[in-house]
């Protein structure tokens, strides 16, 4: 679709979107700070944005599953649960006690709502992708609407929004794609009067609809993308996630533990970092937002006075210099030989037709004159893959190997980093060093049972 079709607002608005993840609101003390949050930007007219409560969306994927497998009386307990959760964040929330009756009544309908629809999984022994979408949905639902009743109690003037009145997909029910101009032309509409009234709009992530009225879910990890899509829509100043962590890091901090908080990153460096494994942020979470050049802030909401990693389509920096970094632990390396064919027209394509067909991406891709060498972080079709690759080349597969990919903007122009990356992890076997394309990383493979001492011994070269 072109940028130009989705720029419907020119000007920038004076509303920010604020998403809360699963752990931002996993009880009733995280709800409750993620009040105290928000009355700090009421001038700024916030769209809240809600996860489900932590874990939620995983019990509630186990209980479709456990009603498809004919356990019924195991997948109502499960929504018992469920529901006992729930109740007791609201009653440590609501005092007053008319609303917290009415929370409850509500909670109750969307969970007999839930439990037909599990019955139906049971009844029917099939779980289709419809269903699936339609049972992790309430997460989201119940979280919010317990938000909604939070704020007003607080003092705050909400209204709570249902995603699916603007958040429009196509019919891809679990991984759906946004239809982007439909949203928006529809979510200013069913937002602005809301927010020029003085409210708070609280609404969902992750949880979309059909045009015709089928609820859909964005793939796991979706309500960072909601959140930039309503950025996207109602040209909003600043897009703020808030997770359970600093911001974005110079590496994982369950590797490093002196790692340090980036203040200002770009778009393509976080983009970068999140298709190598940052757990931060959802990969697609920043495409809405790049185009309508919206900041995005990834904030802690346990320490909300820390100022978090901003990330902008382009940031002024005299120097280049190393941000970050990231890995993925599993990969595996397949090393592709055919002195006949290698230098042949054509090679390359007939290897890359072959991932193609089954529908497997690759991560890193290095040629010699005799040898291709590529990297795999998904090898569920790699036997198939083999055997038509062998048709006219020989194929050995490497596995237990590591991805380390170093970023940050223009690389290329930072004298030695790849130099300097060989120096320190001398005592590493590395291989498949690779410059990306993209100028902001240099990425190679190591043996995954040394990958935490490369990292280590990184950071502590660029970082200190």
């Amino acid at each position: 679709m072109a940028h130009s079709q989705r720029l419907h607002r020119k000007e920038k608005e004076i509303m920010i979107v604020m998403k809360f993840g699963g752990t931002s609101v996993q009880d009733a003390e995280a709800m409750a700070r993620v009040i105290s949050i928000v009355k700090t930007r009421l001038k700024r007219k916030p769209v809240v944005v809600s996860s489900a409560t932590a874990k939620t969306t995983d019990t509630l994927l186990n209980c479709c599953r456990t009603a498809a497998e004919g356990n019924y009386e195991k997948a109502t307990d499960i929504i018992r649960q469920i529901k006992d959760r729930h109740i007791k964040i609201s009653s440590e929330l609501i005092k007053d006690e008319a609303k917290l009756e009415e929370l409850k009544v509500k909670i109750k309908d969307l969970l007999d709502g839930l439990r037909d629809i599990i019955k139906g999984i049971y009844l029917l022994s099939e779980l289709s992708e419809r269903s699936i979408a339609k049972v992790a949905s309430h997460g989201e639902l119940l979280s919010t609407l317990i938000l909604s009743y939070a704020f007003n109690e607080s003092g705050i003037k909400t209204e709570y929004v249902d995603a699916r009145d603007f958040m429009y997909t196509n019919k891809d029910f679990s991984n759906a794609e946004p239809l982007f101009d439909v949203i928006c032309s529809k979510a200013p509409v069913r937002l602005d009067k809301i927010l020029n009234s003085g409210k708070v709009v609280v609404t969902q992530g992750f949880i979309a609809s059909t045009q015709d009225g089928i609820t859909t879910t964005f793939s796991r990890g979706g309500s960072d993308y909601s959140a930039s899509i309503i950025g996207m829509a109602m040209n909003a100043e600043e897009v703020e996630i808030w997770t359970d962590v600093d911001g974005i890091l110079t590496a994982d901090p369950m590797i490093v533990e002196e790692t340090k908080i980036i203040d200002e990153i770009t778009f393509k460096e976080a983009a970068e970092l999140a298709f190598f494994g940052a757990k931060v942020l959802h990969p697609s979470t920043i495409i809405p937002a790049v185009e309508k050049n919206i900041p995005v802030r990834v904030l802690n909401s346990h320490y909300p006075e820390r100022k978090g990693t901003l990330i902008k389509k382009s940031i002024n920096e005299k120097d280049s210099f190393i941000k970050s970094i990231t890995s993925k632990k599993e990969i595996t390396v397949l090393n592709i030989y055919s002195p006949k064919m290698l230098l042949a027209h054509g090679f390359l394509k007939k290897i890359f037709e072959v991932f193609d067909k089954h529908k497997t991406s690759v991560d890193v891709i290095t040629t010699s004159e005799v040898n291709v060498s590529l990297t795999l972080d998904n090898d569920e079709s790699i036997e198939g893959i083999i055997k038509e690759l062998s048709e006219f080349s020989e194929v050995n597969v490497d596995r237990d190997k590591s991805l380390v990919c170093i970023v940050g903007s223009n690389l290329k122009y930072i004298p030695g980093v790849a130099k300097k990356v060989f120096q320190v992890l001398g005592e590493f076997n590395i291989t498949m060093i690779s410059q990306g394309a993209s100028v902001i990383n240099i990425s190679f493979v190591v043996d995954r049972d040394k990958l935490n001492d490369v990292i280590k011994t990184l950071h502590k070269e660029f970082f200190g």
